[in-house]
């Protein structure tokens, strides 16, 4: 008897505690944009100018990968209110919140202050809208976009020209390391898919005088596909990219932008969608009953 009432009072005491607890962190709801860290936030004002570009993104890897705390901005009239995300009863698709940076949400849970900052801890989540980055990516979809550079001989060279074929336009530059080491994957591409009509071109941000680096950098990292060379940030902002290094926009047949990705390629990933591609021109090519058979053209294998 004597146990069942320690055990009562046990009991009563933690439901006491829990009432209290909830009393004081009320469940709230909050929508805000996702933050990688307080240090890009500040880099502008944010009432002028929206976080969520491809460059902010690109950073908020190495900020969310290197263990800084990811934020939650809430705006309350002309002022904003940052929030420690903490994982509560919401079970997060990946590792961390790096793949809700610059998109707008709303979470559930209850707020509770620190010494740094106010922790909302996260019992549901619901995207609202996504980040500029990829407002501007989805904008470019479906869309022509030329870019014309000159090769390493100093001869011109366009996307026009690959048009029949899937291209992989990867923007790079020698003194870029994520650069050199997406470059294997880049090259198995071009091993596996060439004869499927699959092209991978390397846009260089090297000028004409760093001929010879770029040349030495094709060398080491044993590049197999054609390099041009003087593309701009100008240029990777019209393709939907910021102007960080690397960037990558997979082209379909028709010169249209099909896909953009910022940041370094996943071989995996990349392979997937060139698949899916290559899977959508077979069965748009399939003839249809009764129909004359085409003429065939000559390849569009590179030599």
């Amino acid at each position: 008897m004597h146990m069942m009432m320690k055990l009562f009072l046990s009991l009563t005491l933690i439901l006491t505690c829990v009432l209290i607890s909830r009393a004081q962190n009320p469940a709230v709801r909050l929508e805000g944009q996702v933050v990688c860290c307080e240090e890009c936030w500040a880099k502008a004002d944010r009432t002028k100018v929206e976080y969520g570009t491809a460059e902010d993104l690109l950073l908020a890897k190495s900020c969310v990968e290197g263990g800084d705390p990811t934020l939650l901005a809430v705006r309350e009239g002309d002022k904003f209110t940052l929030y420690q995300l903490e994982q509560g009863k919401y079970r997060l698709p990946g590792k961390n919140w790096l793949e809700f940076v610059g998109k707008k949400v709303a979470v559930k849970g209850t707020v509770r202050p620190s010494k740094e900052a106010r922790v909302v801890r996260v019992d549901a989540l619901e995207v609202l809208a996504p980040s500029i980055a990829e407002r501007e990516a989805a904008n470019l979809t479906g869309r022509e976009v030329e870019l014309t550079l000159k090769d390493l001989f100093g001869a011109q060279a366009s996307l026009s020209q690959y048009k029949g074929r899937i291209v992989i336009l990867n923007f790079w530059a020698t003194y870029c390391e994520p650069c050199r080491k997406e470059m294997p994957d880049l090259a198995a591409i071009q091993n596996e898919y060439a004869a499927l009509g699959v092209q991978v071109i390397g846009a260089s941000s090297d000028q004409a005088d760093d001929r010879a680096k770029v040349l030495q950098f094709i060398r080491e990292t044993k590049i197999n596909f054609p390099v041009w060379i003087g593309a701009t940030s100008a240029d990777m902002v019209r393709f939907g990219l910021g102007g960080a290094l690397p960037g990558t926009v997979i082209i379909d047949r028709e010169g249209r932008v099909a896909k953009v990705i910022s940041g370094m390629v996943n071989q995996a990933d990349l392979k997937r969608e060139i698949d899916r591609m290559l899977a959508s021109s077979i069965a748009a090519a399939k003839p249809v009953a009764g129909a004359k058979e085409p003429r065939v053209k000559g390849s569009s294998v590179p030599s």
